[in-house]
């Protein structure tokens, strides 16, 4: 626990996704916590907004994130039922492309792997059950119930809320200018005071270059671009259909989810890694005309009614690690610094059960949770 001097028990630098989740679970457990954040509450400058993200458990990344995908699914309910908010909603998902492409073996291994419940479509199985979408003729699919979507925003706000009722003490609009390790603890200096504890917790975004760069981990950022178009005929025939990812014969993926945001919302809609290298302070927030042509030009070969006008666009960042895997562990020379970066723009459907290990690590207990592929180590070089 905290000692006088020390003033908390743990500081989590970052109240974005992972980061409020951190806060949340740390204070729940009757840790003493401070949050500090450079921005407001559910910003829109980092990777934690857009309305929607993609949860998926039939995972073609690597099927050693299943478990904590059966996990994290577990926390979504717990959040919703103790906010009260919508943070997630199961639409089913639906995975398309060659049947040798990631997207589609991936999968499939991983469902098999873990007796995850699941369907494999051909084409016309496709059409007929979901009849906005036209496959290429050589894409199989595969259907999972369990695929649906989270809102970042909602769940930011639902940790900030609850850590909050749970005793934190959060911050806003109070940049991080340095951080250190001391004889006795950590302290942090902000724009406005230095603060000491006895643990930090790092969730730097797309600052993680910056604020973890005596650490050596290599993570580039990327530009991201999130597209709302509107659909032939309104968006009634997208409102009750799956969340999908698709990647065609080049590997390029497209991504997207039913139609989520009103009648003149749009259809939400995205390229998956194909980003512009940027920094936070050098990233081009402007979507141009060229580049909501090319989005429109590649969605409509798979679903034909997106080919209205973008009603709204927004860019996020990716902050990618070399192998798309992600950061989450004590540093090993750091003995009070536990850091979580380099999600790889596939991190947020983890938030709950990241926000879980964050508190494990950061009070000394050894996580239950597989976390060894995330080991920092595999990055760092002498």
């Amino acid at each position: 626990m905290a000692t006088a001097a020390s003033g908390y028990d743990v500081i989590v630098i970052g109240l974005g996704g992972m980061g409020s989740a951190a806060a949340y679970h740390l204070a729940a457990r009757g840790q003493r916590v401070l949050g500090l954040e450079k921005y407001t509450a559910a910003h829109a400058q980092g990777s934690s907004h857009g309305g929607s993200r993609i949860i998926r458990q039939s995972y073609f990344e690597d099927p050693a994130y299943v478990p904590l995908l059966l996990r994290g699914y577990e926390l979504w309910e717990q959040l919703a039922a103790d906010s009260g908010r919508e943070v997630y909603r199961l639409t089913g998902g639906l995975y398309l492309g060659p049947p040798e492409c990631p997207t589609v073996a991936g999968s499939v291994r991983a469902a098999l792997e873990w007796s995850l419940p699941h369907e494999l479509l051909d084409v016309a199985a496709v059409r007929r059950r979901f009849p906005n979408f036209t496959p290429a003729p050589s894409d199989i699919a595969i259907y999972e119930p369990n695929g649906g979507f989270a809102r970042p925003e909602e769940t930011v706000q639902a940790h900030i809320g609850l850590a909050l009722r749970s005793g934190a003490t959060l911050s806003f609009g109070e940049p991080v200018l340095d951080w250190a390790e001391t004889d006795s603890g950590v302290a942090v200096t902000t724009a406005r005071t230095t603060y000491r504890a006895e643990q930090l917790i790092v969730c730097p975004g797309a600052w993680a270059p910056e604020l973890l760069a005596e650490f050596g981990i290599p993570i580039t950022v990327e530009r991201q671009v999130q597209y709302w178009l509107e659909p032939t005929g309104g968006t009634a025939a997208f409102e009750d259909q799956p969340v999908y990812i698709s990647e065609n014969d080049s590997g390029m993926q497209i991504y997207g989810f039913p139609a989520i945001d009103g009648p003149s919302g749009g259809v939400k809609t995205a390229f998956f890694r194909k980003g512009i290298a940027c920094t936070p302070d050098t990233i081009d927030r402007i979507v141009h005309p060229r580049e909501i042509r090319e989005m429109r030009e590649r969605v409509t070969q798979l679903l034909p009614g997106l080919d209205g006008p973008a009603v709204h666009t927004a860019t996020c960042m990716y902050a990618n690690t070399p192998d798309q895997h992600f950061v989450v562990a004590r540093h090993p020379d750091r003995t009070r610094v536990t850091i979580a970066c380099g999600f790889s723009g596939h991190g947020f459907k983890f938030v709950p059960v990241v926000g879980e290990i964050l508190a494990d690590l950061a009070i000394g207990e050894q996580t239950r949770h597989p976390i060894a592929l995330f080991d920092p180590q595999r990055l760092v070089t002498a």
